[in-house]
């Protein structure tokens, strides 16, 4: 017998959205392991947020609706309030109820400078590390290191000389005018530099950011993001394998962009093996025999690639190709928050395939 189609839906549901998510869904393990992170941030939401007037939306819940839209490539805040509206996963994933009302997406701009000054996305990407080392995860002493072009919200035109000088073109734009950082800023985002992806492309107003891996498992140990110029990946790379080296001898891989005398001589300086790429076109490479004759160069040199993983998946799903917010400290905060988003898919994947 045909059943009768019938467009009135239920008053109520007596299913709810734990029993609706499959037990082997890999948002679960997700879930548990961002449970334990926040957890262990407590005290520090605690100093942030007054013991007095009204309750705010709990910003373990703004968190893990900023994790949904990484793992899932939601463009916008205001996309990511339409789907956690009518999606039981994503309001499982949260920890709303089927019928919570949805708060606005404004909630993310008013709350975003509280999360910004309490470094609450670093501490949420060391928390995530810090678990990885826990599992037993990570290499403690060999690491690779690598920089990535992250495009700025701001267009070419807004990059006009400073002091307020009109542009001297020939339709008044910036069309026959020689441009550069020293010269000219963004109005739009003047934290953004003027910088091309290869010496024969387009350059774009952008900025740099930096990750160093570790060689076991190709997890995120490190990262910043700093202003893009031709030196940043070098200084960078130094500043974050620092920290990591303090405890024993390691060594950190790096493509032939990071092969010149001084950064070598500083790695060495420091301690640090450095299993750096030679560049041997034109020029003599910085890497020579001392290195390059130990088994273990040319292992690092064949796990080196597996660094190119993260800013793929930063860039194609967690939507850092071209970031959204304006001004370097709010991009860098987006983008270590990425790193973790990173690393939690990757345990999750690790573990099941153990």
């Amino acid at each position: 017998m045909r059943g009768e189609e019938r467009q009135q839906g239920s008053a109520f549901s007596y299913v709810s959205p734990e029993e609706r998510v499959p037990a082997d869904h890999p948002l679960r393990a997700i879930r548990r392991m961002t449970d334990d992170v926040l957890e262990r941030l407590g005290p520090v939401f605690a100093e942030m947020y007054s013991s007095t007037g009204r309750p705010s939306i709990p910003p373990e819940r703004l968190l893990r609706a900023l994790l949904l839209q990484a793992l899932y490539t939601v463009r916008s805040e205001r996309l990511l309030m339409e789907q956690l509206n009518y999606n039981p996963l994503f309001r499982w994933f949260v920890g709303m109820d089927l019928d919570e009302k949805v708060w606005a997406p404004t909630v993310f701009t008013e709350n975003r400078d509280r999360l910004l000054e309490g470094d609450v996305a670093g501490q949420f990407f060391a928390a995530v590390v810090d678990l990885a080392r826990q599992k037993r995860l990570l290499s403690d002493e060999h690491f690779t290191v690598d920089g990535t072009m992250i495009e700025a919200w701001a267009g070419q035109k807004s990059f006009r000389r400073k002091g307020g000088t009109p542009p001297n073109g020939p339709r008044g734009d910036f069309r026959g005018e020689k441009r550069s950082n020293e010269t000219h800023a963004s109005t739009t985002d003047p934290d953004a530099r003027l910088y091309p992806k290869t010496h024969h492309g387009e350059a774009k107003l952008s900025y740099l950011g930096h990750v160093v891996t570790e060689n076991r498992n190709s997890l995120a140990v490190a990262g910043s993001l700093t202003r893009a110029d031709g030196f940043a990946e070098r200084d960078a790379a130094l500043e974050l394998i620092e920290p990591l080296a303090k405890r024993r001898r390691v060594t950190l891989g790096a493509d032939k962009a990071y092969d010149t005398a001084a950064f070598v001589a500083a790695l060495r300086e420091r301690g640090i093996t450095p299993h750096v790429s030679q560049s041997n076109n034109g020029r003599r490479s910085a890497i020579d025999g001392r290195t390059t004759r130990h088994v273990g160069y040319g292992i690092s040199q064949a796990l080196r690639p597996m660094i190119e993983r993260v800013p793929a998946w930063l860039k194609n799903i967690a939507g850092q190709r071209k970031v959204k917010h304006r001004g370097a400290a709010r991009v860098e905060w987006g983008f270590l928050f990425a790193l973790a988003a990173y690393d939690l898919v990757r345990i999750r994947n690790l573990e099941v395939a153990t």
